[in-house]
């Protein structure tokens, strides 16, 4: 006979631990402005103060081993490229800014989200500010007060202004794979109509963004999603959304011909490109010849820009043009690849890439196989408590490294990527997983078993 207690479970914190990550996306919501670090950067560096000062009160360990690891990766490689800048201000504010992204905020959301339903929490603050930055591009759409495209104030571009046209893409890519993947979970089932509400909604702004990227990984990771969540019910969700398509778009004749010539531009990128797909394959070119002079370390942090020209060709235009929401017409200059691996590959080289993608890609394998063994042990047509909070994880993840193959970090959207790297973290490396694998009642069952024990 054993007369050791049997271990209760830990009570719920619920949301207040995670609010002040939910006010990094509620900041997002107002007007930006380009002029230093926005108000979101600066409440970022609030919270992972909060975040050490509340370690060290509670005196408990900061992350799980592994998570330490797969957090702290990343830090030798940027240690060696801020060494090997141009100059130490570059190194110091790009090696800031990487540790902001991909350490310091990912690390802050894994010590205050405890529970479900703080990371559940968090995921609807993503849901409520792809909405209001949809709602704002729409009527910038309707009025032709959005950025400029082919001539005409039409692309919905949200509070992020014509300075950064894909900051409206990434919150509403986003919101809408968190509104899927609680959708096909199981919360609460108002969550869940809820969520699926919001996914419809979102599809129209996504659309009017007319951002290519953004489209192909957002059906990509829900697709996935789909078939994640339950491979009988992908058929029919996909032709609910394919519905819904058809109708926000040709049923009410909104923007039908400039989306149709859009998604066409998608299948001629290798035949006859657009400048702008021009530009790309130049900025990947350059980026190249970078990595192939400095293949281990790379160019140093922030050293693109000095570079580029010594390794771009001929096509490459001298910058983009940007004009409306607000914005008067201009040239932005084109100060990176316009790709994640290939921005870490060119200015960290070999070293930097496999500690930064090679600690991605672990978060995404441990992910997905808590995802599914979570599916597999519970309860119920393929779902269970907890799987909503897998789709979403695995949703965002998968998303960032899609759209790193064509987009990079930059603009005030990029605090979402953060938050993004951290739930899926949370997820993969240190959620509760005997919370979310043991059936309701089991606790209890055993709490008994042991006392008559």
């Amino acid at each position: 006979m054993s007369s050791a207690p049997a271990a209760l479970p830990r009570r719920a914190a619920g949301p207040a631990p995670v609010l002040p990550l939910v006010a990094l996306p509620a900041l997002l919501a107002l007007p930006l402005t380009y002029d230093g670090a926005g108000p979101a950067d600066v409440v970022s560096a609030l919270v992972v103060v909060y975040c050490v000062i509340l370690l060290l009160r509670e005196r408990r360990r900061p992350l799980p081993p592994a998570a330490a690891v797969v957090l702290g990766l990343p830090v030798v490689g940027l240690a060696l490229a801020a060494m090997g800048a141009s100059s130490p201000e570059a190194g110091f504010t790009g090696l800031g800014r990487y540790l902001q992204v991909f350490v310091l905020v990912p690390a802050a959301v894994l010590v205050l989200v405890r529970d479900r339903t703080g990371f559940r929490v968090l995921a609807w603050s993503f849901v409520g500010l792809a909405l209001w930055q949809g709602a704002v591009g729409v009527h910038q759409y309707v009025t032709g007060t959005g950025a400029s495209y082919q001539g005409e104030g039409v692309r919905a571009v949200g509070t992020f202004g014509a300075h950064d046209v894909m900051g409206m893409a990434t919150a509403v890519s986003l919101g809408l794979v968190c509104a899927v993947g609680i959708a096909l979970g199981r919360a609460a089932v108002w969550q869940r109509v809820t969520a699926t509400g919001c996914a419809v909604a979102l599809l129209l702004p996504l659309a009017l963004s007319f951002s290519r990227g953004a489209w192909i990984a957002t059906a990509l990771t829900c697709a996935v999603q789909l078939v994640l969540a339950g491979p009988r019910r992908a058929p029919k969700v996909a032709l609910a959304v394919a519905a819904a398509g058809v109708v926000l778009t040709g049923g009410f004749g909104i923007g039908t011909d400039r989306l149709q010539e859009r998604i066409d531009s998608i299948a001629r990128v290798g035949d006859a490109p657009d400048q702008s797909v021009v530009d790309r394959y130049a900025l990947w070119a350059a980026a190249g010849g970078m990595w192939r002079e400095q293949p281990l370390t790379g160019v140093g942090l922030k050293g693109f820009p000095e570079y580029r020209d010594g390794h771009a060709g001929l096509a490459l235009s001298s910058g983009s043009d940007i004009g409306g929401a607000g914005t008067e017409y201009r040239k932005q200059a084109l100060l990176s690849p316009h790709s994640m691996y290939l921005l870490v590959l060119s200015e960290q080289g070999l070293i930097g890439l496999v500690a930064l993608a090679g600690g991605w890609l672990v978060l995404l394998v441990c992910g997905l196989r808590r995802l599914l063994r979570v599916r597999s042990r519970l309860p119920g047509p393929g779902r269970g408590p907890g799987l909503d909070c897998g789709l979403v994880a695995c949703g965002l993840l998968l998303w960032l490294l899609t759209d790193f193959v064509y987009g990079d970090i930059g603009g005030p959207s990029t605090m979402l990527i953060a938050l993004g790297l951290g739930l899926a973290a949370w997820w993969a490396l240190a959620a509760g997983e005997r919370e979310d694998v043991v059936p309701p009642g089991a606790v209890a069952e055993r709490v008994e078993g042991a006392a008559a024990r």
